[in-house]
């Protein structure tokens, strides 16, 4: 299957008529997908609201919750689906920890809008065209401060919009507080269950107004696939759907090549834009805030193995090494194995190295990564993480069994303990370490957002035809639009090609200056 990077057409693209900007490139590029298909999991029945059955997420929970021999102060408080809480304006149709906490997270909002200037460019300058207005988007992402003024930009430009949390730790339930007084229809709170997380879900589609999404942005896939097994006449009416994580995306390319992509479907994880900042100026940043922040511990001469070399790999690899880590990387990849050669890393199998690093870290979206065969094998201390969006990583589940003891140290950090006393620290239950145990940078969040508000723009505005039933990359000239909206921040003033060198290397002078094929 084709997977292409550009719509072949000369008509411009929906979104430029509001952007002002050239015609995309018309460069296609083809896929290999793995001869494998895999099928999507069966979605169990409706159980007790503390469930530790097992988990259908493949991006935002685990096989289980955390169990053995502690518990959680929080789960003696009431679930904010037995509340009956609104809104100043008398609304209800919301689920969020403590409407009372609004005010906190209009102030964290507000303080992430500074670091998100290009966005909030982007909504002046389209909000007098409305270009999402009749949008009525269904969102499934992390909810921060960065991600509420997303929503807001995107109610701005005319949309409705009804969100849910993509991860059950990552959500700042101030700010979903803030969301659900503005108007929006959130469902979320920090700490969810394996039943909140779908309940939420759920209830973002299904909504009691008789309200139907025709549009989709999604992190992980879980949204897009409870949409497509649970309301398939909803699933029909989709105008598009925006997939921003790896896991999601891997997601999509099975839907279509076992034929059941009815909807066009917009790749951003692939963008230049988002795999750069977001993946490795992101993660080369927030590894080390996520790790000092719950750990405390000094990574100067630590051995510490990075499992993957993508371009997350690369981010934490840089930053660890910066603090003087002896660094390892496991590939499968000969191609990034050589760029973590070349970088003065040492490329070895797991279990080669397992007995004797102090810190694991799995960057790779695959599952299985780390075992039980290598948990038992590692020293005692050893600090294990995920920094991959797919929570499988970690083979959590065999970690829950009769023999081994969990102990919570503080949030999200958890010493598991083997009979004969050794015990690792296992971080987000082997969730997204930067997003359960601290933040990322808001200025890398303005870029991936606006990248989503763009292809949310194009998909809803497409004339009918332009884009079929297929998973589409961002057009390379949107993508250097976001890269320009960013540039004023650092005042940076970029130099113009004349007439006769932009002849000489077959360009516009105004972009796309690289093909789609190209590599940053």
């Amino acid at each position: 299957m084709s997977l292409p990077e550009a719509v072949t057409t000369d008509e411009p693209a929906a979104a430029e008529k509001f952007l002002f900007m050239a015609p995309v490139s018309k460069t296609p590029k083809k896929i290999q997908f793995a001869d494998d298909m895999q099928e999507f999991s069966k979605f169990r029945t409706k159980t007790g609201r503390r469930s530790l059955s097992r988990s259908i997420s493949q991006s935002s929970t685990d096989s289980y919750s955390s169990v053995a021999s502690y518990t959680d102060s929080s789960d003696d408080e009431m679930s904010p689906r037995d509340k009956q809480q609104i809104t100043s304006k008398g609304s209800g149709d919301f689920c969020v920890k403590n409407i009372k906490q609004a005010d906190f997270g209009r102030r964290e909002i507000d303080i992430a809008e500074q670091e998100m200037m290009a966005l909030i460019s982007l909504r002046k300058r389209a909000q007098g065209e409305k270009p999402l207005l009749g949008a009525k988007i269904v969102g499934c992402t992390h909810i921060t401060a960065q991600t509420g003024v997303l929503i807001e930009t995107l109610c701005a430009l005319g949309a409705q919009c009804r969100w849910s949390a993509c991860n059950i730790f990552s959500t700042q339930n101030e700010v979903a507080a803030a969301l659900a007084e503005s108007g929006v229809a959130i469902f979320a709170w920090k700490g969810e269950s394996e039943d909140d997380f779908w309940w939420c879900i759920d209830r973002c589609v299904n909504a009691d107004s008789g309200w139907q999404a025709n549009m989709i942005l999604d992190d992980g896939g879980d949204l897009t696939h409870w949409v497509y097994k649970k309301y398939p006449h909803v699933y029909t009416q989709i105008r598009g759907i925006v997939e921003e994580s790896v896991t999601g995306v891997h997601r999509l390319y099975q839907l279509s090549k076992a034929g059941k992509l009815c909807v066009p479907a917009m790749n951003v994880n692939d963008s230049v834009t988002k795999q750069k900042f977001d993946n490795l100026y992101c993660c080369r940043e927030s590894i080390l805030d996520g790790l000092k922040r719950s750990t405390d511990v000094m990574f100067g001469g630590k051995q510490v193995v990075v499992c993957g070399y993508g371009e997350v790999g690369k981010g934490c690899c840089a930053a660890l090494k910066a603090l003087g880590a002896v660094v390892h990387v496991t590939e499968i990849d000969p191609i990034c194995a050589l760029q973590a050669c070349m970088e003065g890393f040492r490329v070895v199998k797991l279990s080669e190295i397992i007995r004797q690093v102090d810190v694991v870290i799995t960057c790779t979206g695959n599952k299985n990564v780390v075992n039980r065969e290598h948990l038992d094998r590692m020293k005692n201390g050893c600090i294990v993480c995920n920094m991959g969006h797919s929570n499988t990583e970690i083979d959590v589940t065999s970690l829950h069994t009769p023999e081994l003891t969990w102990e919570r140290i503080r949030s999200q950090v958890d010493h598991i303990i083997w009979p004969d006393g050794k015990r690792i620290v296992l971080l987000a239950e082997g969730r997204l370490l930067n997003l359960s145990c601290s933040t990322i940078p808001t200025f890398v969040h303005s870029i991936t957002a606006t990248t989503e508000a763009l292809a949310l723009i194009e998909l809803y505005n497409a004339p009918e035809g332009r884009y079929k039933q297929d998973v589409y990359l961002l057009p390379k000239k949107m993508d250097e639009y976001v890269a320009s909206l960013h540039l004023p921040t650092f005042d940076a003033h970029l130099t113009e090609l004349t007439e006769d060198q932009a002849k000489y290397l077959g360009l516009n002078k105004n972009g796309p200056f690289k093909p789609n094929y190209y590599r940053y």
